[in-house]
């Protein structure tokens, strides 16, 4: 682990008491994750956590002829792999690296240990969790009954909020993948945020110029899932 990191660089490590975070640091490995990289798949037997730091994880559903949609996002706010302590025994789904960076890894067995003590960490991985059905649920509903304009308003505001950057590294090809749309649909919508200068486009670069514009074309799911998870970040760190 290096000091310039840990634990300000993820959120919901640096919301622990003194105490849990010494716990627990001697079993976090600080490792860098390039795009595209694939953690788990569905159906897997979870090893694993991970807490990003400056980097984008996605939860893929990917159905039986390939296609696929993401169903949350995940990034320095919070932790891959809530299934771990959810009594899960394997994974629902697959988790893909959106935007390379760095996270620290943890093993399930020491995350439990752990969890199991029923103290801050439990308290504060539940309630982290409870952000990420909401983030699901509104995302179920914005795919369903929203434009691919306001999807692709969401999901940059929502990338946007878990990097330390205003620039996202991916191909629109990637975001179709994510949005569970045609990439010719996100390449209009792209296309009409680049002639309003609200994002500056270059291949496999994504640049955000005026956020302001981004949170006005979106959809009210931005919101409720910025609000909630708002809400329990500052319960945590409180």
């Amino acid at each position: 682990m290096t000091e310039q990191h840990y634990p300000l660089g993820n959120h919901l490590l640096a919301s622990l008491p003194k105490e849990v975070q010494e716990r627990i640091s001697p079993s976090l490995e600080l490792i860098s994750l390039p795009l595209g990289k694939v953690l788990y798949e569905a159906g897997d037997r979870q090893k694993h956590l991970y807490f990003p730091i400056d980097m984008i994880i996605s939860l893929l559903y990917v159905m039986e002829n390939g296609s696929s949609a993401e169903i949350e996002v995940i990034g320095n706010e919070g932790v891959v792999g809530t299934a771990a302590f959810m009594g899960a025994t394997s994974t629902t789904n697959q988790a893909l690296v959106q935007s390379a960076g760095s996270a620290y890894r943890i093993s399930k067995t020491n995350l439990i240990a752990e969890f199991n003590r029923h103290g801050v960490l439990m308290n504060v991985l539940l309630r982290y969790t409870q952000a990420l059905i909401t983030q699901m649920a509104q995302t179920a509903a914005c795919n369903r009954h929203h434009t691919i304009d306001q999807q692709l308003c969401r999901w940059l505001l929502l990338s946007l909020d878990r990097l330390p950057t205003n620039q996202l590294l991916m191909t629109q090809d990637l975001i179709a993948n994510m949005l569970g749309v045609r990439r010719e649909g996100v390449t209009i919508a792209a296309g009409k945020l680049e002639k309003s200068d609200s994002i500056a486009y270059e291949r496999g670069k994504i640049t955000i110029l005026d956020r302001r514009q981004l949170e006005e074309r979106c959809c009210e799911c931005y919101a409720v899932v910025k609000k909630e998870t708002d809400r329990l970040l500052k319960f945590m760190a409180s």
